[in-house]
């Protein structure tokens, strides 16, 4: 049987399940408990499967299975989608739509900051300003005549449908994940061709929308940039995306789209991942604190330059010799066991500025239940929200760097400002508040309970029974731990 074959057969399969009422179903091919098919005020079950953060992406990409998109995909090559359900059209249409503009122009939104108006004129992008709070007529009046793109930045602030999306995404890839709409009239260009630093994922949620990808001139890039028609060729897809279908490019794919005459407007959701979340990001993370530990243990790193290797006009010989050297020690040291690699910018930036977890309620916050005892059964809430780190008591940074653990949550993280940049003071004193500081000897019992098990307090890998309930308790009181 033909790839093209299986994937329509599984296409079929899909949408015949959805029908029923069963799109976990199509993920797995099996039945799924009822108590998993959640219903929405319209009385349709949604497309999407909440019930894990794998299960929300598989179902965003069924009928593709997850090991086939990693495989063949990711970082790869586009995939399309094409549905063809009424039924997914329908959902994809409630995550945004044109007339939402209206309800939301009444909540506050202001240009620049949630809107920007532009158009691609002669290949390049024309901005009309505006500043100031949004009027929807006036809005409507200038995408109406004036044929401009609305750009409406980080929808999930406002649309609890996409807060729940993006907030399960984010979990599933253990990075931000942004989104954007796009509303653009027809015979009209937002944007001219470019490329992002971040895997993009495209929802046709209303109308139709003409795409052209480009082979990349910067594979994986790690930053946005223009590219002249004279530069990038032709393209290598030409599609037409419809309400219900899905468009994924890695970073570096060369795109641009435009609304095809007869469509009064296109509306699609922009959702993206992964900026800087490379090997060579992590390791600017992890390398600094991991090449002063080595250190402290390592005379030869402790011994002085050559004379003059600073001002030589060439480095002097042996130089490459030696730093290959020390790199190969290191390299050895690492692989037995001897030394460890700790990443701390790249958790601390990810747990501060991610989304909350997604609740009806900030009371689920609370402390739940009854206060823990040593007799107690307990287990972690909200684990897809937690990250520990070992980093250097600030008490003790003088002498030689003393490790302590932070249990680091978002528990508390604003919605409202999510991806939306934000003062750096602000977001030091976030991360200093959303989290808990122990001792190096309590990072065993808190991998115990990060993993999502149960666990009785009085068997938490801690000496002291006080230190073991004092564990339980100061994570109960945060809200991230309950009596099972």
């Amino acid at each position: 049987m033909s790839h093209a074959l299986h994937v329509l057969q599984r296409s079929l399969k899909y949408s015949l399940m959805l029908k029923k009422g069963n799109p976990a179903a199509a993920i797995a091919g099996e039945e799924v408990p009822s108590k998993q098919r959640k219903i929405d005020p319209n009385g349709i079950p949604p497309p999407l499967s909440f019930a894990s953060p794998a299960s929300l992406f598989q179902s965003l990409i069924a009928p593709l299975g997850l090991q086939e998109f990693f495989e063949e995909y990711w970082e790869k090559k586009p995939l399309l989608l094409q549905r063809s359900d009424p039924g997914l059209a329908t959902y994809y249409r409630s995550l945004f739509q044109l007339s939402d503009l209206k309800a939301l122009c009444g909540q506050g939104i202001e240009y620049d900051g949630d809107i920007i108006l532009c158009r691609c004129v002669n290949g390049k992008k024309k901005v009309i300003s505006k500043q100031g709070r949004v009027n929807y007529s006036q809005l409507k009046k200038v995408f109406d005549q004036k044929r401009v793109t609305i750009q409406f930045h980080q929808p999930q602030r406002f649309k609890d449908k996409l807060w729940q999306i993006q907030e399960k995404l984010e979990c599933f890839f253990g990075a931000l994940v942004g989104s954007n709409v796009y509303i653009t009239p027809q015979e009209s260009q937002g944007l001219p061709p470019h490329y992002d630093d971040v895997e993009v994922f495209i929802l046709q949620l209303e109308g139709e929308k003409h795409w052209r990808l480009y082979q990349p001139t910067v594979p994986l890039a790690r930053e946005y940039s223009l590219e002249t028609e004279e530069r990038i060729g032709s393209p290598t897809h030409d599609i037409t995306l419809k309400a219900g279908d899905l468009l994924y490019f890695p970073r570096g794919t060369i795109h641009q789209a435009d609304t095809p005459v007869g469509v009064d407007h296109s509306t699609h959701l922009t959702i993206s991942t992964y900026q800087k979340t490379s090997w060579g990001d992590f390791l600017l993370d992890v390398f600094p604190s991991f090449l002063f530990d080595s250190m402290k243990s390592d005379i030869t790193l402790r011994a002085g330059l050559p004379r003059k290797l600073l001002t030589a006009a060439s480095s002097p010989a042996g130089t490459t010799k030696q730093l290959c050297s020390f790199m190969r020690n290191l390299a050895d040291k690492m692989e037995q066991g001897q030394l460890e690699l700790h990443s701390v910018g790249l958790k601390r930036d990810f747990v501060s500025n991610r989304l909350p977890p997604y609740v009806q309620d900030d009371s689920a916050f609370a402390p739940a239940g009854k206060m823990p005892s040593l007799e107690d059964l307990v287990c972690m809430r909200f684990v897809d929200h937690i990250l520990v780190t070992m980093e250097p008591s600030e008490e003790k940074i003088d002498e030689a760097g003393e490790l302590v653990v932070f249990l680091l949550h978002s528990l508390r993280n604003s919605r409202d400002t999510h991806m939306m940049g934000k003062d750096v003071e602000e977001e030091e004193e976030r991360q200093g508040s959303q989290g808990l500081r122990f001792a190096l000897s309590h990072l065993p019992a808190l991998r115990q309970l990060q993993s999502g098990e149960r666990h009785l307090v009085a068997d938490l890998q801690l000496d002291q029974d006080a230190d073991k309930l004092n564990l339980a308790l100061s994570l109960w009181s945060e809200g991230l731990l309950m009596v099972c």
